[in-house]
């Protein structure tokens, strides 16, 4: 709607995960290096964890994006708790065959999968992404076919990407063995206020659009809304444009961000300022 008039190739704030828009902030960073490191070291169990709309997904897609040599990556997604047995979601994930046969049957095809894939240079990778839908079941499941290996090398890495609550999961007493395996654990948090003025200018700058287009002042009152969380930044931004658009302003300045956030007072999401951002206000007062 409003990208020709901004000079836009395309909308900067769109909510689908799309990792040409991925911004390098501090944590994105390390997740992404922790990621790397989770591979380098052919860890058992990564587990990477976030806020809901901290960016989890696009970490994972620039992860899966990057080219790997020797790597047989597959992606796992859209989990919940009444899966079921997880084996047949695994062997469909891999592209191994998952045609219905008793579980020891299931179990057996997917070793010879991942030796087959070790005979051929190539180690597997099983990436789940909101994890923590996963009954303890379903957890246990994992837990047991990480146990695949030749010799000291493990067949399957697994790397589990989701909410806070898979934490809590983790922690229960029954899933002390699956903890002791996890290499690699690091949560994604949201973005600092210097973070969100770089990443809104990040994705204009993506799209074409001049990267000043929403002022300094815009962004800061964007921040003190959604302290930071990417989704809403992407929320109040693409709004903004509209509203802009609708009164053919040329920039966004936080006047009409103001309108904005005036108009979704009474709205579903949670724009109110965290206590960090309280805080932070406090201080400079």
């Amino acid at each position: 709607m409003y990208e020709q008039f901004y000079g836009l190739r395309e909308k900067p704030f769109a909510l689908v995960p799309n990792p040409a828009y991925l911004y390098s902030s501090r944590h994105h960073r390390h997740a992404l290096t922790m990621l790397e490191y989770a591979i380098s070291e052919a860890a058992g169990f990564a587990v990477i964890t976030g806020e809901v709309g901290c960016g989890k997904t696009t970490v994972v897609h620039r992860f899966l994006d990057d080219e790997r040599k020797g790597l047989s990556v597959a992606l796992l997604s859209n989990v919940h708790p009444g899966i079921g047995p997880l084996l047949p979601w695994v062997l469909d994930s891999l592209g191994a065959p998952s045609l219905e046969a008793p579980s020891h049957e299931l179990h057996r095809r997917l070793v010879a999968f991942l030796k087959q894939k070790y005979g051929a240079g190539q180690r597997t990778v099983l990436v789940i992404d909101e994890a923590q839908n996963l009954p303890v079941a379903a957890l246990e499941e994992l837990r047991v076919l990480s146990n695949v290996n030749v010799g000291t090398t493990l067949l399957l890495q697994t790397i589990l990407i989701g909410q806070p609550e898979l934490r809590s999961s983790l922690r229960r007493p029954g899933m002390r063995q699956f903890a002791q395996r996890i290499v690699v654990d690091y949560h994604l948090g949201p973005l600092q206020r210097e973070e969100t003025h770089a990443y809104v200018a990040h994705r204009l700058t993506v799209a074409g659009g001049n990267p000043k287009l929403i002022s300094p002042e815009a962004i800061e009152r964007v921040y003190e809304r959604t302290a930071g969380v990417p989704r809403l930044v992407n929320i109040l931004c693409d709004t903004a444009l509209v509203y802009g658009f609708a009164d053919q302003r040329p920039r966004v300045d936080a006047e009409l961000v103001d309108q904005v956030l005036a108009d979704r007072a009474e709205g579903v999401l949670p724009l109110r300022s965290s206590p960090r951002v309280a805080a932070d206000s406090a201080l400079r007062g």
